[in-house]
C-alpha cells in the first residue's frame, strides 16, 4: 500500500477496462488507443496551424541513457562498406548496415503484455502467453495503424519553475490540475498526454546514464485514476518509466505500470524529448498539438522504438 493506504490491486480492479472494448468472441488487444477514433484524430488535424515539427524522439545508439545490464545503447555494426565490391561491373558499389538492440532501449512504446502480476496480462490473457518465440496475445503489431490524434504537454517542471524535478519526487493529480490550469489547456478524452518533468534535460545536461537510471521523478499511484477519469488514450514522459521511482508501494516495483498497462491497457511512452516542444509552447501559450507516433510492427514484440511528432 502506499502511504495513503491504496492498494494497488484494489486500484486496478476499479480502474480496469477489460472487456470495454471486446466485440463478442473478439477479446480486445489495443486498450485505451481505442479512444483515438476517426472522429477525434480528425479534430485533432485542426491544431495544425504553422506546420512546425518537433521531433520528441532522442537518439538510438552510443551515448544513451542505457548504463548496460539487462539494456543497452543500440549498436550500430555495417555489413558492408563498399570495399571488395569488384564483382559489380562498372561504377557500382553500396553500402549496409543493421543494428542490434534492445526494443525499449530509447524512445519507445511500452505494448500491453510488457507488464503482468498474478500471472495474467491486460484484459485476462495469461502470462503463459509471452514465450520465448514472442507474446501471443497483446503485441506491439496491434498499434501498427498508429498513435496519432490531439496531445497535450503537462509541463510541471516549468510549472514548479524548476529545470528538473528530482528522482523520487511524485507528481500528483491536483499538480497535474494546476499545471493545466496555469497553461490554459484541457485535457479531453482521446487525449494522447505527455508530460514534462525536466529528466531529459538533466540527463543532456549530465550525460550520467547511470544517475538517469537510478530514479526519477514521475507520475504517483493517483494519477492513474486521473487519467482513466479523462479517458485518455496514452501517456508519455521524459523519463525512463513515466511514474516515480523510488515508488510508492513498500515492496512493490512499478505499480503505476502494472496498474496503467495490466488493469487499464494503457500503451506508456518513455524517453521522450519535450525540450524544443516545451520552449515553442512556453512561447506561444499552446500545449496541445497533433501527435504522429506509430510503433514499428514488430510480430509478436512486447514494445517499439519510436520517433514521435509533434505538429503544431
Amino acid at each position: 500500500m502506499t502511504d495513503d493506504g491504496t492498494d494497488f490491486r484494489a486500484l486496478g480492479a476499479r480502474l480496469s477496462n477489460w472487456g470495454r472494448w471486446d466485440s463478442g468472441d473478439d477479446r480486445d488487444e489495443r486498450g485505451t488507443t481505442n479512444l483515438l477514433t476517426p472522429e477525434r484524430i480528425v479534430a485533432a488535424a485542426g491544431l495544425i496551424r504553422t506546420g512546425a515539427v518537433f521531433d520528441l524522439g532522442i537518439p538510438f545508439g552510443p551515448g544513451g541513457p542505457q548504463p548496460g545490464g539487462g539494456r543497452i545503447n543500440p549498436v550500430l555494426l555495417l555489413s558492408e562498406t563498399g570495399a571488395d565490391q569488384e564483382h559489380f561491373p562498372g561504377a557500382f558499389h553500396y553500402a549496409d548496415d543493421y543494428v542490434f538492440m534492445p526494443l525499449q532501449s530509447a524512445t519507445q512504446w511500452d505494448g500491453l503484455a510488457h507488464v503482468y502480476y498474478d500471472e495474467q496480462l491486460y484484459n485476462g490473457f495469461p502470462a503463459s502467453d509471452i514465450t520465448p518465440h514472442g507474446v501471443k496475445h497483446l503485441s506491439i503489431e496491434h498499434q501498427a495503424k498508429g498513435i496519432a490524434g490531439r496531445s497535450v504537454l503537462i509541463d510541471v517542471a516549468r510549472h514548479r519553475g524548476v529545470d528538473w524535478l528530482e528522482a523520487g519526487e511524485a507528481i500528483t493529480p491536483d499538480e497535474l490540475d494546476a499545471a493545466l490550469a496555469a497553461q490554459g489547456t484541457e485535457v479531453r478524452a482521446g487525449d494522447v498526454v505527455a508530460v514534462r518533468t525536466g529528466w531529459r534535460r538533466k540527463f543532456l545536461a549530465d550525460g550520467d546514464a547511470a544517475s538517469f537510471m537510478a530514479g526519477e521523478p514521475g507520475l504517483g499511484l493517483a494519477c492513474c485514476e486521473w487519467l482513466h477519469a479523462r479517458d485518455v488514450a496514452a501517456v508519455c514522459s521524459d523519463n525512463w518509466a513515466v511514474e516515480v521511482l523510488p515508488g510508492e508501494v513498500a515492496g512493490e516495483t512499478l505499480p503505476v505500470h502494472m496498474v496503467l498497462i495490466r488493469d487499464m491497457g494503457m500503451t506508456l511512452g518513455e524517453m521522450l524529448d519535450l525540450e524544443e516542444l516545451a520552449e515553442d509552447c512556453a512561447a506561444d501559450g499552446r500545449y496541445e498539438f497533433f501527435l504522429a507516433a506509430p510503433p514499428i510492427k514488430f510480430r509478436r514484440a512486447l514494445g517499439s522504438p519510436i520517433n514521435p511528432l509533434a505538429i503544431k
